[in-house]
């Protein structure tokens, strides 16, 4: 019986409107005409290609070989998580999806790749010849890293996190750089192969880089007066009951953010003109009319 997985040498013996067949050792392999980039073959000619089973439980032959396969690595894209069985991955075979086994993902299911998240792996094909991912450990990723050079302090970055630790997270940048982003620096739950946007924080000698995914300070303003303006935009005569000497655990509870974040806020939004404080009372949305009465 001839091992799926395998990359096979054998002869076109039939066609249809759709498919052409092929067999090796007694078995016989479906070759779908559209995936052929519109080449043409006649019977008794030779093709190679990968052989497996469809998600319709076809044996097929697919000759325009995906970049994972057995001993060979690649980014692979999360289709579908199943929390019974583990995660569904686009690895390049036509009609199939490959899993990864939950019992190679994190314990803590927050951690779990999502859809279109990505993760580097290969496959292996077990005794039923069934197919598994296997995402790959440190050493195998290590093979793509490269130096990252020291213009990059301080500028943004898009890399993927390929392991998860108890400290942080390892990822990769696009351009191959390594990455490490301690748990300090996130602002939600990590996961596995998820992409994110990052600002460099250290260049260390080696070429290896640490991140921050929380935002410079000038931008944390920003975000925080963006929520502020909105919360008085909805609120009953666009009026909140918050101000400079409120209690700090009343701020987090209302707004989720420090005293300091909630100051520097305030501070930029007044200098701006787009809001009033009354003291020890709360803040005023100042609109259009009131703010050319000021001037």
């Amino acid at each position: 019986m001839v091992q799926y997985g395998e990359i096979i040498t054998a002869k076109i013996t039939d066609e249809n409107a759709t498919h052409y067949f092929v067999q090796k050792n007694g078995q016989t392999f479906a070759l779908a005409k559209d995936q052929t980039d519109g080449e043409h073959y006649q019977l008794e000619e030779e093709i190679e290609g990968l052989i497996y089973e469809d998600m319709d439980h076809r044996p097929v032959i697919q000759i325009n070989l995906p970049d994972i396969r057995p001993g060979f690595f690649g980014w692979g894209t999360i289709t579908q998580v199943r929390k019974d069985l583990g995660v569904f991955v686009d690895i390049g075979l036509y009609n199939k999806d490959i899993v990864v086994s939950l019992d190679d993902l994190p314990d803590d299911r927050s951690h779990w790749p999502q859809k279109a998240d990505c993760l580097y792996l290969t496959i292996m094909v077990d005794q039923k010849n069934r197919f598994w991912g296997q995402i790959a450990n440190y050493e195998e990723i290590a093979k793509l890293f490269k130096p990252a050079p020291q213009r990059l302090m301080n500028q943004d970055v898009e890399a993927r996190i390929f392991q998860l630790k108890l400290a942080g997270a390892q990822l990769i940048t696009k351009e191959g750089y390594r990455a490490f982003v301690h748990e300090s620096e996130w602002i939600l739950p990590p996961r596995l192969g998820q992409k994110v946007q990052a600002r460099v924080t250290k260049v260390h000698p080696d070429g290896s880089l640490n991140l921050s995914l929380k935002p410079r300070a000038h931008e944390a303003i920003e975000d925080d007066a963006t929520m502020l303006l909105r919360l008085l935009d909805k609120s009953p005569n666009h009026f909140l009951p918050l101000h400079d000497k409120s209690d700090p655990e009343v701020i987090k509870s209302y707004l989720g953010i420090s005293k300091g974040q909630f100051k520097r806020a305030v501070g930029s939004l007044l200098k701006d003109k787009k809001i009033r404080q009354e003291k020890e009372k709360g803040l005023y949305l100042i609109d259009k009319d009131d703010l050319s009465e000021t001037r």
